[in-house]
C-alpha cells in the first residue's frame, strides 16, 4: 500500500487533485476532508476545540481507508493543516494534534502550491494575495519540517497529475 499525503494552503487545488488522482489511479482510495464534513454540520461557528475532533475524525478516516487494503490511500490534508489553522486562528497547537503530526508517515508527500485562482468558498478565510503568500510560506516551513522530502506541484491540474503519477511511479519501482 502506497500512502500518499496531500496538502497546502486553502484553495491550492488539493481536494480537485485528489479526486482526480482516485478516479484515475487504480485501487486508490480518497481520503477526504473531515473538516469539510463537521464544520458543515456545526450549528455555530468552528471554536478551537472543535481542532482536535477535527483531527481525531481526519485520523480515523485514514485508518479506515488503510484498513480497507486498498493499493492506495490519498489523504486530502492532515495534521500540518491543523497545525497551521491552530497557530494562525488561535496562537497555539493542542498536544494531542501536536503528537498526531509527529506520528504521521507517508510514502509521498504533495504540497499543492496556491498559484491557481483563489475560489469562494464559505469555509474559506483568506482570500487577499499577502494572506496566500504568507501561507504558502508556511506550509512550505512545516512540511519540509515534518516530512522531510516532498514534492511541490503547481500549474494546471494536468501537470500536477503528470507530476504526482511520476512520483508514484519511482514510488513503485
Amino acid at each position: 500500500m502506497i500512502k500518499v499525503l496531500v496538502t497546502g494552503p486553502e484553495s491550492a487545488g488539493k481536494s480537485t487533485l485528489c479526486e482526480h488522482l482516485a478516479k484515475t489511479m487504480q485501487g486508490a482510495i480518497w481520503v477526504r476532508e473531515y473538516a469539510r464534513a463537521y464544520i458543515d454540520q456545526l450549528d455555530r461557528p468552528y471554536q478551537e476545540s472543535d481542532l482536535v475532533k477535527i483531527a481525531q475524525g481526519q485520523i480515523a478516516s485514514e485508518a479506515e481507508a488503510v484498513a480497507s487494503g486498498a493499493d492506495m490511500v490519498i489523504s486530502d490534508t492532515g495534521m500540518e493543516v491543523m497545525k497551521v489553522w491552530a497557530l494562525h486562528k488561535y496562537q497555539r497547537v493542542d498536544p494531542w494534534i501536536t503528537q498526531a503530526l509527529s506520528d504521521r508517515r507517508y510514502d509521498l508527500v504533495i504540497l499543492c502550491k496556491n498559484d491557481i485562482p483563489w475560489a469562494y468558498d464559505p469555509q474559506r478565510e483568506y482570500p487577499d494575495d499577502v494572506d496566500r503568500q504568507f501561507f504558502m510560506d508556511l506550509y512550505m516551513k512545516e512540511v519540509k519540517q515534518h516530512y522531510g522530502d516532498f514534492l511541490l506541484v503547481e500549474g494546471e491540474l494536468e501537470d500536477r497529475v503528470a507530476a504526482v503519477q511520476q512520483a508514484i511511479a519511482e514510488i513503485m519501482q
